[in-house]
Parts: structure tokens; sequence; C-alpha cells
């Protein structure tokens, strides 16, 4: 994974609670406005009638968003805390290697605005896409 200088968390799969590890998302590179990752998704991540769940879509966007969003108030002390996920799903799968796009819209001081756009990587078609709102808060204190 590739970073700039903004200092941030450990996000790999091998750190995620159980539950963002099992929807597989892969940060390959973080700024203060772009996240690019992937996840590989198949019947693990299925509904009962064999396509991915939606929640899945909606966790690597709120995951993708919050690890760019709390990448770009690290400096400040702060970290980003969704507000409002709206994941359109567009497409059914049932699984693929899919690519994971987060972009900046909006950074105000109190807070932010992302896209999510999450397409299949073998034939390129969206999936499924979302915009997250979040608020930039005090990172919690630490014990000790």
């Amino acid at each position: 994974m590739t970073t700039d200088s903004t200092p941030t968390p450990d996000v790999s799969l091998e750190s995620a609670s159980r539950f963002v590890a099992a929807a597989g998302l892969v940060v390959e590179e973080v700024t203060a406005t772009s996240v690019r990752g992937y996840a590989d998704l198949d019947e693990k991540h299925h509904t009962p009638w064999g396509v991915v769940h939606g929640g899945v879509y909606t966790t690597l966007v709120e995951s993708a968003g919050s690890i760019g969003a709390s990448a770009a108030v690290a400096d400040r002390g702060e970290f980003a805390v969704g507000v409002h996920n709206a994941t359109d799903f567009l497409r059914p799968s049932q699984g693929a290697r899919v690519a994971v796009e987060a972009t900046a819209l909006y950074q105000g001081r109190t807070q932010q605005l992302w896209e999510v756009i999450i397409a299949d990587s073998a034939t390129g078609k969206q999936l499924s896409r979302g915009q997250l709102r979040l608020q930039n808060v005090p990172l919690p204190k630490q014990d000790g």
C-alpha cells in the first residue's frame, strides 16, 4: 500500500475487525483526496439468492471513504466518521474481483463528502456506487 505523508492507522485486512475483514477490502493507495483498492467477492458474500449482498458494497463504500477522509484530517488530530451513506446497487454479481475507487467531492472544516465507485475489475462495469458524508471529530484519547 502506498500513502502520502499523512499518518494513518494500519488499514490492512490483518488488522481489521472481523466485520470489516469479511468484506475483504485490500487498500492499495491512500491520499487525503483518494483511496484505491480492491476486494475479491465470492459465495461468502452472497444473499440466499446467490448474488453479492448489498451490505458488502455499503461496507466497502463506508470503509474506503472513512479511510480517505480520516487521512485528510489526521494531521489535525482528527478522524472522520460516517453520518450518511447512500449506496446504489447498479447490477447483480455472483462474485468478482472488484476495484474500489474513492474520491473526495468536498472537504470542509467539519464535514466531508466522498464518492466511491465499485466496478468489476475484469469488465469495468460498475456494480455499485455510493456517496458518503462524514463528520470530522477529535481522535479518542488513548489510555496510558
